[in-house]
């Protein structure tokens, strides 16, 4: 089994970066949510509410975060952060301190998304000392995890042959397949056998000595009826309709891809293409 791609979300809600290798950190794959929108009084914004969100594309250079849409300029924003407003921002029900990207940023953000229920948006970047914790009730006995504007967790994994076992109910039913995009995972894996994932404990890369714990299944939203290239939405409750119907085995409600912590391995690289071994529950 190997690891087919790797992809990170600087700005939680825009645009994925694939990528061939990446570096582990406890908060997820380096860059991956750092930044989030927010409405004036810090709550997150996401797809949930905007699904246009999606149609932003997102860069990183080597030294700026960089945002581009059709109807604006692009946007640059510095990767080394300097003299921001400092403000508390909510995703979900956790308080965090973040530093505000300041008037450009929220221009263009108006610019591209317009008002947010007669709010305007901020672009922000989680705090370089910020400790965002997992919730630990999931966790094993002893285990801390934190996380960045990721909704609960760092990683996100998902087997390819989950997604095989989706489309072929989709089409089942004569809607057309939907891609890995929808889902918006950090980790994806070519195992052969369908949602195989949910029954792992671990996973782990011999050769380069880092492992991850899974912890918690995904329990999805309707961002997965989001054109993750367009920001449309093109039939109305799928795929998620259909991942609820499947997911009785889990508990109620939709479910695709395991949750996952970093166990060890900070400051290694993980690669498409590294052979991973699982450790069952």
């Amino acid at each position: 089994m190997r690891i087919t791609q790797l992809s990170i979300y600087p700005v939680k809600s825009l645009g994925a970066i694939a990528l061939n290798e990446a570096e582990l950190t406890p908060e997820g794959l380096a860059w991956d949510r750092r930044w989030m929108v927010v409405d004036d009084v810090g709550r997150f914004v996401t797809q949930r509410q905007l699904p246009v969100m999606a149609a932003i594309r997102v860069s990183l250079e080597a030294d700026a975060l960089v945002l581009s849409h059709p109807d604006a300029e692009a946007l640059r924003v510095p990767l080394t952060a300097e003299g921001q407003e400092r403000l508390s921002v909510y995703v979900w029900e956790d308080r965090c301190a973040a530093l505000d990207e300041g008037v450009e940023a929220r221009e263009w953000l108006g610019r591209v998304l317009g008002d947010f229920r007669g709010s305007g948006l901020r672009l922000v970047r989680f705090a370089p000392e910020q400790r965002r914790r997992v919730e630990p009730h999931y966790l094993e006995p002893g285990e801390q995890a934190h996380t960045g504007f990721a909704d609960g967790y760092p990683f996100l994994v998902v087997g390819e042959a989950s997604l095989v076992e989706l489309n072929r109910r989709l089409a089942a039913k004569g809607l057309e397949p939907v891609p890995m995009s929808r889902f918006r995972p950090s980790i994806v894996v070519d195992h052969e056998m369908p949602f195989v994932e949910d029954g792992w404990q671990e996973l782990a890369a011999a050769e380069s000595g880092w492992r991850l714990g899974l912890r918690k299944p995904c329990q999805r939203c309707k961002i997965t009826t989001v054109d993750q290239h367009s920001g449309e939405i093109e039939a109305p409750g799928e795929p998620l309709r259909t991942l609820v119907e499947m997911n009785a085995r889990l508990a109620p409600g939709g479910y695709f891809g395991q949750n996952a912590i970093l166990l060890a391995g900070e400051g290694r690289t993980i690669s498409v293409g590294e052979p991973l071994t699982p450790k069952p529950r």
